[in-house]
């Protein structure tokens, strides 16, 4: 696979602007919509952050074919991941299954004071936001999905050579 510099530095810095306008919204949801987030919105922000610091580290290697298309194939790697856990989310949302333990999806009637007060503020469980019946971490999930499908394709498929 040849890349041409010029363009070699456009897909990773998509990538990585993929990656901070995920985070973007994200934040923006919560610090001006209002919206907080629970612990596994927060653990879909941190693929976005590896994703963001693999964009840039692509744009600096972009005259090195073999790194480059090692980056980007660590970046869709981070996107599958993100999908994951929004897939996870939304099936917990959904009460298909539970939660991890600081979700607090799952409340017992013979909790004490103290296990009471450490549940968390935002829960899992508990959609804060959707439009047209898909949750946050659904869209989260679609656009996860489709920036890890676009960037391996981009980053496994061959160019013509120059003649």
């Amino acid at each position: 696979m040849t890349f041409q510099t010029s363009a070699d530095r456009r897909l990773p810095l998509l990538v990585a602007l993929a990656g901070l306008a995920s985070l973007a919204i994200a934040f923006a949801s919560q610090y001006w919509g209002g919206l907080q987030p629970c612990v596994l919105c927060w653990y879909q922000r941190y693929p976005y952050m590896a994703v963001a610091v693999l964009g840039i580290l692509g744009v600096i290697a972009a005259g090195r074919p073999g790194l480059l298309r090692l980056i980007l194939l660590l970046a869709a790697l981070a996107f599958f991941v993100d999908a994951g856990i929004a897939a996870f989310h939304v099936g917990v949302e959904q009460h298909w299954w539970a939660g991890t333990n600081e979700c607090g999806s799952v409340l017992g009637a013979n909790l004490t004071a103290e296990q009471l007060l450490n549940q968390p503020l935002v829960r899992c469980d508990e959609i804060a936001w959707q439009k047209f019946g898909i949750s946050m971490a659904g869209y989260n999930f679609l656009y996860a999905a489709l920036c890890g499908l676009a960037t391996l394709w981009f980053a496994t498929r061959k160019r013509p050579r120059a003649a």
